[in-house]
């Protein structure tokens, strides 16, 4: 199923592959460590179809056994440290059959949980003889809901050649973005640069040092990079492209971040842990616009939401309904404006604030106050108000020494002549850190 990946690493085998802890791994190293963790496998007797958690972060290692299990057809959950305080549970809802826990040194615990995974998903994959991949959602606006995908299908798009980067591993492991960076890169013979610190400075050492191409982020990653001038301390020649996601992108930091590194072009990209990754293009650098799709994917508009058909899509959700209707169709969730066959994400439906009837989207919020001298980050949120429904709530990082009195009222000045008067947040607070969370997308919910 996999074996056009391994063809791939045949022709690169003297190439650089992975950089780990500051040591270099050739495409060849990475043959031979799939075939030992092959030979792992079939001596404890797992089976194709067997539920495999794989608790791990970005290491060779780990890379090799994620190939070593997809080859084996098994259906792989992987787990990393983000989700630490949840393993147990999600372990429970996959029910994960067998567990591997990788460590940096080349080593695996391997345990037997003594489940037997018996849904329907599973058994439909085991039916079709294809390896499995389990992706559990962020859960920042509810409930974490397990994705259960075609893996096969996931990895047909990584048959095309396309560019070879050397690229920083900064999405995590156990996501949609990071699992596609590392088949890219792999993909094309790239090499695939892990970071154990994924602060601004400890990424663009990475960069400078191992000379990379390619840096896939978050827009609130990009800002804690602006906000610590990191730019500043590191030789950045190298870097040619910067992939933004996860979440919507504010003007400002687009402007910001295209002033700092104007030979670096900023490329936006889409994905839901539900569909994969489409293939994407900003219309320019410096635009919000983007055109979405191509061979295999289908879009539409329904009532200012995105809805998506894939043949990449998952087949459903082992702990909640079905989200496609009676065509395959997706609801993203995602508010957009079109202009061609480009579309502007405006943000999530279920972040939308409605004040009095009216919507309000708090990107739009967060843009008008982001400009404000002396604002390092903002958040905009709703929360409940008995007269109009909800109101507009900002939680602001100032460097200023201002109280929240003060800033409040040097706010709703500057707001006034940009935003209409119920976009205005009513109620402000001050914070000490920024809102993120281990995956660098802003702590929201409605």
């Amino acid at each position: 199923m996999i074996d056009f990946l391994f063809n791939k690493f045949h022709q690169f085998k003297d190439k650089e592959a992975i950089i780990f802890k500051n040591r270099s791994y050739s495409y060849g190293w990475l043959i031979d460590r799939i075939s030992y963790w092959q030979k792992e496998i079939a001596s404890r007797r797992i089976k194709a179809g067997s539920i495999s958690i794989l608790e791990a972060d970005f290491s060779p290692d780990s890379v090799a056994l994620f190939l070593a299990l997809a080859q084996q057809k098994c259906i792989i959950v992987p787990l990393t440290n983000a989700v630490q305080d949840k393993k147990k549970e999600f372990i429970e809802i996959a029910q994960g059959e067998l567990v591997f826990r990788v460590t940096g040194d080349g080593n695996a615990e391997y345990v037997e949980t003594g489940r037997v995974a018996d849904h329907e998903y599973y058994l439909l994959l085991r039916e079709r003889n294809n390896p499995g991949l389990v992706l559990f959602s962020s859960g920042s606006t509810g409930k974490c809901k397990a994705a259960v995908h075609d893996l096969s299908r996931l990895l047909d798009k990584f048959r095309v050649p396309r560019h070879r980067w050397r690229t920083i591993a900064f999405l995590l492991f156990d996501h949609i973005g990071g699992l596609n960076t590392m088949l890219y890169t792999l993909s094309n013979g790239g090499c695939l640069i892990t970071v154990d610190d994924r602060t601004p400075d400890g990424v663009l050492k990475s960069i400078e040092e191992f000379r990379a191409d390619l840096l896939p982020t978050s827009p609130t990653f990009i800002n804690l990079i602006i906000l610590s001038e990191a730019y500043r301390r590191y030789d950045l020649s190298s870097l040619k492209i910067i992939t933004y996601g996860t979440e919507p992108m504010l003007e400002t930091t687009l402007r910001r971040i295209n002033k700092i590194l104007p030979c670096v072009i900023l490329q936006q990209t889409y994905g839901l842990t539900e569909l994969g990754i489409l293939s994407s293009k900003s219309k320019s650098a410096d635009s919000l616009w983007v055109k979405i799709g191509g061979e295999g994917f289908e879009t539409k508009i329904v009532n200012s939401v995105l809805w998506i058909k894939a043949n990449s899509a998952m087949l459903g959700y082992l702990n909640a309904p079905s989200p496609f209707d009676k065509e395959g169709w997706f609801n993203t969730g995602d508010m957009v404006e079109s202009e061609g066959d480009y579309f502007r994400i405006l943000g999530r439906q279920s972040e939308a604030i409605n004040v009095g009837g009216e919507k309000v989207y708090p990107t739009e919020i967060e843009n008008i106050i982001q400009m404000m001298e002396g604002v390092e980050d903002v958040t905009v949120k709703g929360e409940p108000n008995p007269i109009v429904g909800q109101m507009v709530v900002a939680q602001v990082k100032l460097r200023t020494n201002e109280t929240a009195a003060e800033f409040k009222m040097r706010l709703r000045a500057f707001c006034k002549n940009k935003l209409a008067s119920y976009k205005i947040p009513q109620k402000v607070s001050l914070l000490s850190a920024t809102t993120l969370g281990d995956r660098y997308k802003k702590m929201r919910q409605a």
